[in-house]
Order: structure tokens, then C-alpha cells, then sequence
């Protein structure tokens, strides 16, 4: 597969990872993808049909937390479908002629991912529905009276669209695509999995114990397991013999103040936020925002997700609410109304 990524907007990157080391890490066929496995099932049904019919896949989003894989899925499917892709990001498409040279550079049976595709600018949003689903492309050339509307034909091409926030994208955009599909948490030892391949990429030497025990603080998430893999590798070069076993990284997590639940301290700071200003929640999450300084969108894109996911944290209508499991993981008491209501539920 020929990848060609467009650099549209240098300042994104993924934790800040050399290219070079993040395309290596990046799994590149289904084999090798680890986790997600309804989503590969449906993926797998859906390339081997459109393959049979030689057509282009119908367009894909893919919607979840952050570093769960979006961007390595896209890869993978290029990959699978034998097609080039072509990457960018939301923001970096500032106006429809950036989206009109994108697409007009594109062959047939070409993807074109978009990452945080919620960020579309609207106008450039409402050229990309003729695109998508016509292989149109509708421009105005001129203003005022003397505008003239202008239809090209486009390459028939698939659109795979990652979104942190699938509500945050226009009903029509959002109507477009033939398959949506959530990439969920991964398991404990799918996550102790990535942390070995990526260890026998990189050439760092881990024992069995010490990847499990990292994976259980990794938040359930690849990227995070990668990162926390290359710090507890520095540790253990600097104070150890460069062997990664589980002293050097109780060590290293030590260090780096992530607890047995993967909690670091901005994680810590929010929980006790809410139970020591007020009493528990629920609390407004700009109210949040203005209490650990900290912009809404990490807090509800960064933060919460995985707080939510294992039990510490709850929404409600009137607000953010920490749960039982949260007192006692921080060794907080429990006030006497939640201790009662737990007792009753």
C-alpha cells in the first residue's frame, strides 16, 4: 500500500512521537491489529463485499475516545483494500478549495481520512455532502451577481471520518456515512499484548510481569500504554540494568504518580475537586473547568471518559457526581447521605 500523508497542520501529533516511531508501532493489516474485535468482523465483511463487487467501500466513521486506534484503523484499511490514503485533520481544511484540491487529487478507490472531522468548518462541511454522496463537487467561483456555480466530478473515493465527539457532527454529515462504528476500551491483556509488539519494535526488554503490571495502568488505552512503556524504559536504562521487570515498574510508576488504577494527578485532582468543594457533585463541568483549570473539552474529551468507564465517576442531569468507589480508592469518607443511600440501593 502506498501511504501519503498530507501535513496539513504540523502542530498535531500523536504524544508528540517522531513519525518515524509511530508508523512503525502502527499495525498495518488486521493480523496484527490487537483488540476491537467486533469492529474488525464487520470491517472484514465489509472490504471482502466490496472487493467482490470491485466498488469503493461505502464511507466510515469511526468515533471514541482518543488513542484508541482511529487513525492506525484507517491505515489498516487502506491497507486491506490495496488503496492509497490520504491524511489531514478537521481544522487544517480552512476553506472548500483546501477540500476541493484534496479531492480532485484523489484516483479512484483512494481514502481520504479526516481526523476530529467535527471540526469541519460549516462551508466546507456542506461542499463535502455532494462529494460524498454524488461524487460532486459543487464550487462558487466569484461573489455577488456575478458568481457562478461550478460542478466537477470527483474521484470515486472512500471518506473515513474520527470524532472524539459524534454528537458534535451535523445530522446530514453524520447520515452520509455508510458505516459507523465505536472503537471501544481495550481489555487488560489486549493492552499487556500491544505493550509486548511494541516492546519487541522498539527493542526493549520486559518480562511477562512487568507488561502486565503496566498494562493495568495504562487506562485501558494503546496510546497511553505506549507512552508509559517509553518512560518506564528510561527508568529502568538510568536505574537499572534496562531490563523492564515489576520492581522497576512499581519504581517508575512511582515517579511518574500513576496509581494501580492508572490514575495520574490531574485525574486525582478532579475527583477531589468534586468531593472537597462539593461534597461529592454533582457539580457543572464548566464550574469543573474553573476548579482545576483545566479547558472543558480535555475534561470531557481527555479526562472523564476513562473515570467513567471504570466506575469513579457518573453524569446526571443536574451535574458530574463521584461514586462510592471513588471515596474509597482515595481514601476519602464517605458522607452519611451517600453512605445511606448506598446502603439502600
Amino acid at each position: 500500500m502506498a501511504v501519503e500523508r498530507i501535513v496539513m497542520d504540523p502542530a498535531k501529533s500523536d504524544d508528540h512521537i517522531p513519525e518515524e516511531f509511530e508508523i512503525k508501532l502502527r499495525p498495518h493489516d488486521f493480523t496484527n491489529y490487537i483488540g476491537q474485535d467486533r469492529l474488525k468482523k464487520n470491517l472484514k465483511l465489509a472490504i471482502a463485499a466490496a472487493k467482490k463487487r470491485g466498488e469503493p467501500l461505502d464511507h466510515i466513521l469511526l468515533y471514541g475516545p482518543p488513542g484508541l486506534g482511529k487513525t492506525t484503523m484507517a491505515s489498516v484499511i487502506a491497507n486491506e483494500m490495496g488503496a492509497q490514503v490520504r491524511i489531514t485533520s478537521g481544522p487544517a481544511i480552512e476553506r472548500a478549495g483546501d477540500l476541493a484540491s484534496l479531492l480532485t487529487s484523489l484516483q479512484d478507490g483512494d481514502i481520504l481520512f479526516i481526523d476530529e472531522i467535527h471540526r469541519l468548518h460549516r462551508t466546507v462541511e456542506e461542499v463535502l455532502y455532494s462529494a460524498m454522496e454524488d461524487f460532486k463537487l459543487d464550487i462558487m467561483l466569484g461573489k455577488g451577481p456575478s458568481a457562478k456555480s461550478l460542478r466537477l466530478d470527483v474521484p470515486k473515493f472512500t471518506l473515513i471520518g474520527a470524532t472524539t465527539r459524534t454528537g458534535a457532527l451535523a445530522a446530514p454529515l453524520r447520515d452520509r456515512f455508510g458505516h459507523i462504528h465505536r472503537l471501544e476500551f481495550y481489555k487488560t491483556d489486549e493492552i499487556a499484548k500491544i505493550m509486548q509488539r511494541t516492546a519487541g519494535i522498539l527493542d526493549i526488554k520486559i518480562d511477562q510481569k512487568g507488561s502486565d503490571l503496566l498494562a493495568r495502568r495504562a487506562r485501558l488505552t494503546p496510546r497511553i500504554a505506549n507512552r508509559i512503556l517509553k518512560r518506564v524504559r528510561d527508568y529502568a536504562d538510568v536505574n537499572g540494568d534496562g531490563i523492564i521487570d515489576t520492581a522497576i515498574s512499581h519504581k517508575a510508576l512511582d515517579l511518574l504518580e500513576i496509581d494501580e488504577l492508572g490514575l495520574d494527578p490531574v485525574d486525582r485532582m478532579l475527583l477531589d475537586a468534586i468531593i472537597e468543594n462539593h461534597k461529592g457533585g454533582p457539580v457543572g463541568v464548566e464550574t469543573l473547568a474553573a476548579l482545576t483549570s483545566e479547558e472543558r473539552g480535555t475534561i470531557e474529551d481527555f479526562i472523564e471518559p476513562y473515570l467513567l468507564q471504570i466506575g469513579l465517576l457518573e453524569r446526571t442531569p443536574r451535574g458530574r457526581k463521584v461514586t462510592p468507589k471513588a471515596y474509597r480508592h482515595l481514601n476519602k469518607n464517605l458522607p452519611k447521605d451517600n453512605d445511606n443511600q448506598t446502603k439502600l440501593i
